[in-house]
């Protein structure tokens, strides 16, 4: 995948404004919230203006796909943040989807992170009726994505003497985890990409998940292995993690034993591929910036080296 093109920027701009300001209506007087860029990524790229926001999916994106994800977002409002429409809009080689603009969560205040909320949603979501939802159902792709970082990491052109503790414990994985069979246990609706930065606070005041495009059915507790895998490497205090499982089980969330039973069984192999995934990516970006890795970074990937040894 390669950035939005010089020439997309301005047209998804345009989109953007001619959403928030329909012929005929009044001038605009959105100020700082004009045309805002909120993310440019080879993924994805998020323009804001006044209260829309228009976001460019990524290049290979599947049309169909899209289009049930967004349907689904539509019948699950107070869970996912609702497009407000559900049919993609072609521009150039993108297609483009319109939202309404949330608050994000304040990256400078990390004691107010509302993992209760998260882990509400989160449970909400694992236990919507996936017959009573669009189909087909695409999968979630959470394990494609963590096959992407470990090709990534290969392709990155310089060995780095971290790579190899990564791939080995990319090696260890079952299958499933490597997004090279089904995964295991009934099918549920998943997020796929769940992290802090996926929830926005909606105009009403209450949290939503937003970022549909790995959304599909699989297992759930894919979507709590990132914060996993944060606790089980120091990077998550215990605290932290304390708050966000038990609320997710006060709210019923079928990935974990809702009897306070041990949640690792479930656990371990999906935190075990985000760490792999997290470390891939850390070692790939420094790599080309030709930097070292930070502390966290190699948090990571000490890790990885732990779970390949056992």
């Amino acid at each position: 995948m390669t950035p939005l093109l010089p020439t997309l920027l301005p047209a998804l701009t345009a989109k953007a404004k001619s959403r928030a300001h329909p012929p005929g209506g009044a001038p605009c007087a959105c100020g700082e919230a004009t045309g805002a860029v909120l993310a440019d990524r080879p993924d994805a790229t998020v323009i804001r203006h006044g209260d829309i926001v228009a976001k460019a999916h990524a290049q290979d994106t599947h049309p169909a796909e899209l289009a049930i994800r967004l349907a689904v977002a539509a019948r699950l409002p107070t869970t996912l943040l609702a497009p407000l429409h559900t049919t993609p809009t072609p521009l150039h080689d993108r297609l483009v989807t319109f939202w309404p603009h949330g608050t994000p969560v304040d990256r400078d205040d990390p004691d107010a992170a509302p993992w209760e909320a998260t882990a509400t949603l989160l449970a909400r979501l694992h236990n919507a009726d996936p017959g009573s939802l669009p189909h087909p159902l695409p999968a979630m792709r959470g394990p494609a994505k963590a096959a992407r970082a470990i090709e990534r990491l290969r392709a990155a052109g310089r060995p780095h003497p971290a790579a190899d503790p990564v791939l080995r414990a990319w090696r260890a994985l079952p299958p499933w985890a490597r997004a090279e069979a089904p995964a295991p246990g009934p099918p549920r609706l998943c997020h796929g990409d769940l992290h802090l930065g996926q929830l926005v606070r909606a105009p009403d005041g209450t949290w939503r998940l937003i970022d549909v495009d790995d959304l599909g059915v699989g297992d759930p507790a894919w979507d709590l292995a990132r914060p996993a895998a944060w606790y089980a490497c120091g990077l998550l205090a215990p605290e932290e993690w304390t708050r966000f499982l038990d609320a997710y089980r006060a709210a019923r969330g079928p990935a974990v034993p809702l009897d306070g039973a041990d949640p690792w069984p479930a656990l371990d192999i999906p935190a075990r591929a985000l760490t792999a995934q997290t470390a891939a990516l850390a070692i790939a970006k420094a790599v080309a910036a030709d930097r070292p890795l930070d502390e966290v970074e190699q948090a990571l990937t000490d890790a990885c080296d732990r779970m390949s040894r056992t």
